[in-house]
C-alpha cells in the first residue's frame, strides 16, 4: 500500500454504493482474483467524468469490463466508450458483463493486442484511461498521444507499483524488474513531455493525470 490502510478504509466507508451490476461484477472479480480498479480509483474517475463531460472515451485494458461499465454509468447520454482487451478469457467475461449491464450500445470492445489496435484507430479522444500491461505503458504512449485531442485527459493507473517504484531494482523481485524500470521511464517521459502537463497522485496504487496542451 502507498497510503495508510486506515485512511483507505475510511475513504471506502464514505464512498457509498455503486449500481447493483457494478457491485456484482466487483464481487465476482475480487473473488476470482481478477484485478480491477480500486474503489477510491472508481470514485476519482466518476468525479473527473462529471467535471469533464467527455464524449469520446478510450480505455486501454478492459479486463472484465468493470471500469468501462462504471464509466458508462457516469457519462452523458451521447458519450461513447471504446475499450481494448487482449486476454481471451477476460474478453468473454467482459462481453458478458457489458451485456448484463445493458451497455452494448455505449461500450465497444476491441479484441486484441493494444499495441497493434492503437495503431489502427483514427478518431480523436477527449478522455483516455490506461490500465493495461504496466510494462507496455511506455510503448503505448506515442499512439495514445496521437489519439488525444488538445485538452484531452489521460489517466494512467498503478504507476507507483505498491510503493516499489522508489526502491532500488535490487530490492524489487527479479520478475518485476522490467516493469519497475519501464514504469520509471514512463513517469519520467510523461512528467517532462513538452505536449503534456502531468501530475502524479498517490491514490489507490498511484495514478498520473496528463492533459494535452
Amino acid at each position: 500500500m502507498i497510503t495508510d490502510d486506515r485512511i483507505t478504509s475510511y475513504i471506502h466507508s464514505l464512498a457509498g454504493n455503486d449500481s447493483d451490476i457494478c457491485m456484482q461484477i466487483e464481487h465476482e472479480a475480487l473473488s476470482e482474483g481478477v484485478p480491477i480498479i480500486r474503489k477510491e480509483m472508481g470514485c476519482f474517475l466518476k468525479t473527473i467524468l462529471a467535471e469533464k463531460h467527455p464524449k469520446n472515451i478510450l480505455e486501454v485494458g478492459a479486463a472484465v469490463g468493470y471500469s468501462s461499465i462504471l464509466m458508462s454509468e457516469n457519462i452523458d447520454a451521447d458519450a461513447k466508450i471504446t475499450t481494448i482487451e487482449n486476454y481471451d478469457k477476460r474478453i468473454v467475461k467482459a462481453k458478458e458483463n457489458i451485456k448484463r449491464a445493458g451497455k452494448e450500445s455505449v461500450i465497444t470492445l476491441l479484441e486484441g493486442d493494444a499495441g497493434e489496435i492503437l495503431k489502427t484507430l483514427t478518431g480523436l479522444y477527449d478522455f483516455i484511461f490506461m490500465d493495461a500491461a504496466k510494462a507496455q505503458y511506455i510503448h503505448f504512449l506515442p499512439e495514445v498521444m496521437r489519439l488525444m485531442k488538445k485538452g484531452a485527459v489521460l489517466i494512467t493507473d498503478n504507476v507507483l507499483q505498491e510503493g516499489d517504484i522508489i526502491q532500488s531494482k535490487y530490492v524489487v523481485r527479479r520478475r518485476d524488474r522490467t516493469i519497475h524500470k519501464r514504469m520509471r521511464e514512463y513517469l519520467e517521459v510523461v512528467k517532462n513531455h513538452p505536449e503534456l502537463e502531468t501530475t502524479i497522485v498517490p491514490i489507490g496504487d498511484g495514478i498520473t493525470i496528463s492533459v494535452k496542451k
